[in-house]
């Protein structure tokens, strides 16, 4: 287990941040504790930066205590590459709260979020290859490479809304994320052609 906390900036820049030892107590720590202190933290704090800082260390809590949240997940789709499985969906809840799983030789395109987002690494190797915008009066949506990060199993990354990233799993096994996702902006929403210098929303 690697257990490295990351941030990735709206510019793709990426670095790592401390967080408090994680205590573990003889009460499991479960799903709905968590979201409840999430919905709280969501309230105190307005700035995504502070928020990803404070939810990180639940995010860890969470994954140790509640373990059998880290078997929830569902093989990837032969015909997609990957899979998703909700772990928690209420009418008109605005975060997203799954898990992910990729096979191997996959690659999802390149993309951003428009929320704030926090991926802990379950199972396997991911590559994150971060992107930034490079504008020109000629290519408006212009990406330039930001740099890359290599997800180990209990390694914890988190995006600013902004953030644009490709991922990329490593090695013969699939991975295997939990993945948490605040309120979409879908009018920020982007898939980006690195070739074509141009971008769509999805």
């Amino acid at each position: 287990m690697s257990d490295q906390n990351w941030l990735v900036t709206d510019d793709g820049d990426c670095f790592s941040f401390e967080s408090a030892d994680l205590v573990l107590t003889e009460q499991p720590y479960r799903l709905y504790r968590f979201l409840s202190e999430l919905e709280d933290i969501l309230a105190a704090a307005p700035d995504d930066r502070q928020r990803i800082l404070q939810i990180v260390p639940l995010v860890r809590q969470l994954l140790t205590s509640s373990y059998w949240l880290q078997l929830e997940f569902d093989p990837p789709s032969a015909k997609t590459g990957w899979s998703v499985r909700f772990l928690y969906r209420e009418y008109e809840f605005p975060l997203t709260v799954q898990m992910v799983a990729w096979a191997p030789g996959q690659r999802s395109k390149i993309h951003n979020h428009a929320a704030w987002g926090i991926v802990a690494l379950v199972g396997g190797q991911e590559k994150n290859h971060l992107w930034r915008r490079a504008p020109s009066p000629e290519q408006p949506d212009r990406l330039e490479k930001a740099g890359e990060q290599l997800l180990l199993p209990g390694d914890i990354i988190g995006f600013m809304p902004g953030a644009i990233h490709a991922v990329e799993p490593l090695g013969e096994e699939p991975t295997v994320s939990f993945n948490l996702y605040g309120e979409t902006n879908f009018q920020q929403r982007y898939q980006f052609d690195i070739e074509q210098h141009t971008a769509e929303r999805y």
